[in-house]
């Protein structure tokens, strides 16, 4: 066994390396003169290093013992030779016998047919294959064990030398490196508008620059500590006061893997091979990840992000660092990265830094969208391991109407898209221009163009956005920021704040939890189809405490004026008639107590759940105004899930039966002589909102950011026309599986603005 500074000593050769990349010499030579070590220390007649380029070739960088003209010339697909079978497999490959294997490719300019023994490792970066380092030798030799284990740990410092960039400076055009490749990447739309900035993640890597150990024992002590004060805040978290909330099934599973004994001993292994217990949770994750990736198992897939968080959690408590991106240090040009993220993580960092979000797990209708387009922060959702793809800093844009980002762009490309946010600036500038304008269609109709809000930060938006009325306060915001449950006078304060502020009235939905919105502080259960489960009224009725407190709250803050309050997810008539009867104890017990209440009180409830479409004729004797949430109602409708990418688009709001439903709730309000209002996503979009006027609705809520593009469309068109011409449609026995098409044409041929 050698000793420590011995030449062989992995770690002396750990150390000269790095003494090697520090060195102020080309890139070329620093790669030349790492070979030359690594080939001598291992007593290996030829050691190469290979880079993946991004057109997935892997190019011969550099070499000790190969013929030195092939550098750079020399190149493999993935899954060519025994080069390409590491690189697509990410896993070592050892052989005495190399020539014999049936994926060996012989390179005549390399000069490699004399060698027998060979041994490949990958260089591996977040699971990510960036290149293959080989050693190689005359003699028909076994490659040990411990022997693979020093040229994994050689390849992390080479993964870092390819992740830095520095090694294009030595690429011919065109044969760019695929860890520093422009990536054109598609995720689902979520917030409108184009943000250039540099990435910032949201938890960010831990970025490993100690690899050599001075000593294995402190460092294996070090790594015991850090795993019991890891262990011990998850269990923190799952066994104290029940904070855990929604989240205690992903805290569950860390607590499984951070006590697996598997996982533990790799750790153990990698850091007696003379790394840093950094290094050996990097190296450790890194084969995971490689394994896992490759996976199309999606249980498997979804063990990869929990291995991931919990590997991550680990760097953390080794480095004292914080788990979390702190506000405070981001640039002037941020663009958050992460793969999920809470709605109150969002507001604390500053917006006027920020230039987008891009997330792995989050489409259009969850919680942290909502709160990002009430803030008017560009953001593309659902973008598979975006957190693994990007480097801290890097150049990306966000393209949040057409659910694109581009990872560090090509000139061009920057150009392009700073162009179409230029054009973007010309538009909302028109858009402005008609913001103290009415909205008023070319026949004359006049269309209340309402705002959704949910934060008192959006009710600044009013004046900029043109809008004098809520259409839609989404009570459950406040509910869900706080650490604990509002008391009573914390929401009347809000309320009375919101009420204060807003020049019209203001809509307020009580509290829509249950379902993808549950609580932190809140006992959750476990159901199987939340989104038909225990939640928004149904949750209200069955703890009438919950809702009393809230209806107490709002009628307080109403005082003296109008107050307009509706209950969603209403399925049967009987639910609203027990909601009024609770509105009605409360009113009594201000009253008696000598509040006052307010002037003019307003009970609607929200169309969401499709039975109600059977029952309005008795739900519109009875509410003084309903409002149609598109967002569940189509989903409960088409039964396709509004959070589940496979099935979220497979249905159009424009569809023949949509359209027929709304339709027939229109007709309803209509004759009823009752005020109605839709305030899903589909009315902040130009051609579907102008369906909805032709289908007869007069009022529509959106989010700030929409009410100007809307506005031009609703002015440029003609609503008697439209409607008679969508009635057509719908009539007709053969329509169309969805009524975009015509709709289009429609605008197109009327010059409405879209």
């Amino acid at each position: 066994m050698p000793t420590r500074n011995a030449p062989g000593s992995p770690r002396l050769l750990l150390r000269r390396l790095r003494e090697a990349m520090a060195e102020p010499v080309s890139a070329q030579a620093r790669l030349d003169r790492i070979v030359v070590q690594i080939a001598a220390n291992m007593v290996a007649e030829v050691c190469s290093v290979y880079v993946l380029r991004a057109d997935g070739r892997l190019e011969l960088f550099a070499t000790e013992g190969l013929n030195r003209e092939a550098v750079h010339l020399t190149t493999m697909r993935a899954g060519e030779g025994l080069v390409g079978l590491i690189a697509r497999n990410a896993e070592p490959l050892a052989l005495s016998e190399a020539q014999s294997h049936p994926s060996f490719s012989y390179k005549p300019e390399t000069g490699e047919e004399i060698y027998n023994a060979f041994l490949g490792v990958p260089i591996l970066r977040g699971g990510n294959t960036l290149g293959v380092l080989v050693v190689q030798n005359r003699a028909h030799r076994v490659y040990a064990e411990e022997e693979v284990e020093v040229l994994e740990t050689i390849a992390m410092l080479l993964a870092e030398m390819i992740a830095s960039g520095e090694l294009q400076a030595i690429v011919r055009p065109g044969a760019e490196i695929a860890a520093r490749r422009p990536l054109a990447l598609k995720g689902s739309a979520v917030s409108e508008g184009v943000g250039l900035g540099h990435v910032v993640l949201h938890q960010p890597r831990v970025v490993v620059t100690q690899i050599v150990a001075e000593d294995t024992g402190k460092e294996l002590r070090r790594l015991e500590e850090s795993i019991e004060a890891m262990r011990a805040g998850i269990d923190q978290l799952l066994d104290g006061d029940g904070s855990a909330g929604d989240h205690r099934e992903v805290l569950e599973t860390y607590r499984m893997f951070a006590n697996d004994r598997g996982w533990l001993r790799r750790l153990r292994e990698a850091i007696s091979t003379g790394v840093t217990a950094e290094a050996a949770v990097e190296r450790v994750q890194n084969d995971a990840r490689a394994r896992l990736q490759r996976q199309t198992d999606p249980y498997l897939r979804e063990r990869l992000h929990d291995l991931d968080d919990l590997a991550n959690r680990l760097l953390h408590q080794l480095t004292g660092q914080s788990l979390v991106a702190g506000p405070e240090t981001l640039p002037d040009n941020a663009v958050l990265v992460a793969r999920s993220m809470g709605p109150a993580a969002l507001l604390e960092y500053d917006r006027k830094r920020l230039r987008g979000l891009v997330l792995e797990d989050a489409g259009g209708s969850s919680h942290v969208a909502i709160v990002a387009r009430s803030l008017g922060v560009p953001t593309v959702g659902d973008v598979d391991n975006i957190t693994s793809l990007v480097e801290q800093g890097d150049a990306i844009i966000v393209d949040g109407g057409a659910g694109e980002v581009q990872v560090r762009p090509q000139p061009d490309v920057e150009s392009a898209y700073r162009e179409k946010a230029r054009l973007r600036a010309r538009r909302q500038e028109q858009y402005h221009q008609l913001r103290d304008k009415p909205a008023v269609t070319r026949d004359g109709q006049t269309i209340d163009l309402l705002m959704n809000a949910g934060l008192l930060v959006d009710v600044h938006h009013m004046g900029e956005a043109g809008v004098a009325s809520i259409g839609l306060f989404r009570t459950e915001l406040q509910f869900m920021l706080a650490s604990q449950f509002p008391r009573l006078e914390q929401q009347y304060a809000l309320y009375k704040q919101v009420i204060d502020a807003t020049p019209g009235c203001v809509t307020f939905r009580t509290l829509d939890i249950g379902g993808d919105k549950i609580l932190p502080y809140m006992q959750t259960y476990e159901e199987e189809n939340p989104a038909l489960g225990w939640r928004a009224i149904r949750i209200g009725l069955d703890r009438p405490g919950l809702l009393r407190s809230q209806l107490r709250a709002l009628l307080r803050a109403g005082a003296g004026r109008e107050l307009r309050v509706m209950f969603p997810m209403v399925a049967m008539v009987s639910e609203f008639d027990a909601a009024r009867a609770l509105v009605a104890r409360e009113l009594a017990h201000l009253t008696r107590h000598g509040y006052e209440t307010p002037s003019l009180l307003k009970l609607g409830v929200m169309i969401e759940v499709p039975s109600l479409l059977w029952q309005l004729d008795e739900l519109l004797a009875r509410a003084d105004f309903i409002s149609v949430g598109s967002n569940d109602l189509v989903q409960y409708l088409t039964a396709a899930d509004r959070d589940n990418r496979r099935v979220a688009n497979r249905f159009d709001v424009l569809s023949a039966p949509v359209l027929r439903a709304l339709a027939h709730v229109a007709d309803s309000a209509a004759r009823a002589g009752k005020p109605l209002t839709l305030c899903g996503e589909m009315g902040g979009r130009p051609l579907e909102a102008m369906a909805l006027v032709g289908l007869g609705y007069r009022a529509i809520s959106m989010s700030p950011a929409s009410v100007g593009p809307v506005k031009a469309a609703v002015m440029g068109m003609d609503a008697g026309e439209l409607g008679g011409l969508l009635r057509d449609l719908l009539a007709k026995t053969d329509a169309a599986p969805s009524l975009r098409g015509p709709l289009k044409a429609y605008a197109d041929a009327k010059g409405v603005p879209l």
